[in-house]
């Protein structure tokens, strides 16, 4: 994951950014912790700015991109976290345990270091269905990780669980690989593909094909057919969930 992001990180900040919207919802998730773990913790998004938060991200590129009131950052990865059992209050994982090397490791380290362990994680079933997925890149499906499923997720983190969908408004100011459903113009622009590691693995032969077709069927009105009626919804299920975990 490190290697990736530290060509993926450069330009992250650009398009990902914290959208109010699910700041709430993840914040909600967290409880009254008031000692924050952030593993993967990237730009610093989503970081609660009244508690005490220690983020740990394992490039050294994505922790050059976080703003200077960001937490501090260790370096580390998320199957080694460097703290004793039962160091803080919370910890979370939002959207990266899929990039882990040993993601059964690192939920096991997220539970030893913290008593509420929160991930954000996308279901493969409700993924590989959306219409990004299904129609135009479907090198991008998430069924082939079925290890780093929410049941799984949860299964593996054990204690109290609760999965809960995370309500992506149709406006994201998020841009990561589902927050533009709604907006497909958006797949067409290269800079916000960029900050996509789902695209970035995509060999650029299959994204080009993807993204012709995908500019074609703009341009003569197949999507809206459709998929038009998206663009009028206020919110939608983009198949992320949050996964919040107690001990039992």
């Amino acid at each position: 994951m490190d290697a990736l992001y530290d060509r993926l990180g450069a330009t992250y900040s650009a398009t990902r950014r914290e959208d109010p919207e699910l700041a709430r919802q993840i914040h909600t998730a967290l409880g009254g912790a008031r000692t924050l773990l952030n593993v993967g913790a990237g730009a610093g998004a989503y970081e609660p700015r009244d508690r005490a938060v220690l983020a740990v991200e394992p490039s050294a590129v994505m922790v050059a991109q976080r703003p200077a009131d960001a937490a501090p950052a260790v370096l580390a990865a998320a199957e080694r976290l460097p703290f004793a059992d039962g160091s803080f209050d919370a910890a979370m994982a939002l959207h990266t345990v899929h990039h882990w090397t040993d993601p059964a490791a690192g939920l096991g380290e997220l539970r030893r270091v913290a008593r509420r362990v929160v991930v954000v994680a996308g279901d493969a079933d409700v993924i590989d269905r959306l219409w990004l997925t299904a129609e135009y890149f479907p090198g991008i499906a998430f069924g082939a990780r079925r290890d780093v499923q929410p049941q799984a997720i949860a299964e593996r983190l054990g204690g109290r669980t609760e999965i809960l969908p995370l309500r992506v408004p149709v406006d994201c100011a998020d841009g990561f690989p589902e927050a533009f459903l709604a907006r497909p113009e958006a797949y067409l622009d290269p800079d916000v593909r960029r900050n996509m590691s789902v695209f970035r693995l995509l060999p650029d032969d299959r994204v080009a094909a993807g993204v012709a077709r995908l500019r074609r069927d703009l341009a003569s009105g197949v999507w809206d057919v459709r998929h038009g009626d998206l663009r009028r919804r206020s919110h939608l299920d983009t198949g992320l969930r949050i996964i919040v975990s107690d001990p039992a």
